[in-house]
């Protein structure tokens, strides 16, 4: 009985694996499917004013390939999908340095760079856009910068966004950067930007000055202790930059306890949709340019970016000058 229980229990071993592997290979072929179909309907969607976005997060750590087989698992599960953009949280392959790691003392440059080569060959392989978050290194004596890379649906990368608006803690490991980044993906104008820049509105100006469709903003606002005010604020600040420049939102974040979760936004300054916090997951959302939202500051915000503070005409009277009377 022992013998036949132990031949049994290999053969059940056996048909696991023969299904699991199984399932892998029906993902490569659907993938694969999805990629050639991709490729042959391409042209067609160039200015289509359509995209599918993916906003992804998970528990980021100081731990490279975790980080790394975390982002290939969501590239997977979005390629599945029929995503088009897939968009990571801030330094979502490297870490965090002050959060997930005390420093960038002995980080592993050369990891990270081959890790790097991996997610350009899935991008490449899935025929995807990815907004990847990760640090990268400058000359020997700088501060490396808290970037976000841009890689496009041939596994190049195409720009680097790096943060422009570091913390003062921010700043003991990083310098800041000093550029925009916009791009176009099926027709839709896209934008770049990371955490801390939220507080700064004038970015967001200069962005809706470039037309700008929709701003891809990641974050790391995790780990952090019960009762922080982040998770309250950081969405409704930034439904209100949506809202007064007309911009779809995509908000990643990490999700490792305690944090908030990822959001996208419309430009009327609502929240579509949103996951659940502290826990890995992939939010998808369809944008279409041809949709129109209601938009109260369009008709004055054009001249407010220019200087004219106020709507209508001004008029030259006494009793307005006067401001000590009623």
């Amino acid at each position: 009985m022992k013998s036949y229980g132990k031949h049994n229990n290999k053969y059940y071993i056996m048909r696991k694996f023969l299904a699991s592997m199984s399932l892998v290979i029906c993902s490569l072929a659907i993938i694969y499917a999805q990629t050639e179909k991709s490729a042959q309907s391409g042209s067609a969607e160039a200015e289509s004013g359509k995209i599918r976005i993916a906003s992804c997060q998970f528990p980021i750590s100081s731990d490279i390939m975790e980080n790394l087989r975390w982002i290939e698992k969501q590239l997977t599960e979005a390629k599945l999908r029929k995503v088009d953009i897939v968009h990571f949280p801030e330094c979502a392959l490297s870490g965090y340095p002050g959060v997930d790691m005390e420093s960038l003392d002995d980080f592993d440059w050369k990891l990270l760079q081959k890790a790097t080569d991996s997610v350009l060959t899935l991008a490449r392989t899935f025929k995807t856009w990815v907004i990847l978050g990760s640090i990268h290194p400058l000359s020997e004596g700088n501060k490396p910068h808290n970037c976000l890379y841009l890689i496009n649906h041939e596994g190049e990368i195409l720009d680097r966004y790096d943060k422009r608006f570091c913390t003062s803690g921010d700043l003991q490991c990083f310098s800041p950067g000093d550029h925009f980044v916009n791009f176009k993906v099926n027709g839709v104008d896209c934008g770049l930007l990371i955490c801390y820049d939220i507080r700064f509105p004038e970015l967001y100006r200069e962005y809706r000055k470039s037309e700008t469709d929709v701003i891809f903003q990641s974050f790391h606002n995790a780990r952090q202790g019960k009762g922080s005010i982040h998770p309250i604020i950081m969405h409704i600040t930034a439904q209100a930059r949506a809202a007064t420049n007309y911009f779809y939102m995509s908000l990643t974040n990490s999700s490792a306890p305690e944090s908030w979760p990822c959001y996208f936004i419309t430009p009327d300054g609502l929240v579509r949709n949103k996951l659940e916090k502290n826990v890995p997951g992939i939010l998808i959302s369809d944008i279409d340019t041809g949709e129109k939202y209601y938009d109260a500051s369009k008709t004055y915000r054009s001249g407010a970016i220019n200087g004219i503070l106020n709507s209508g005409e001004t008029v030259s009277d006494s009793l307005s000058l006067n401001k000590q009377r009623h």
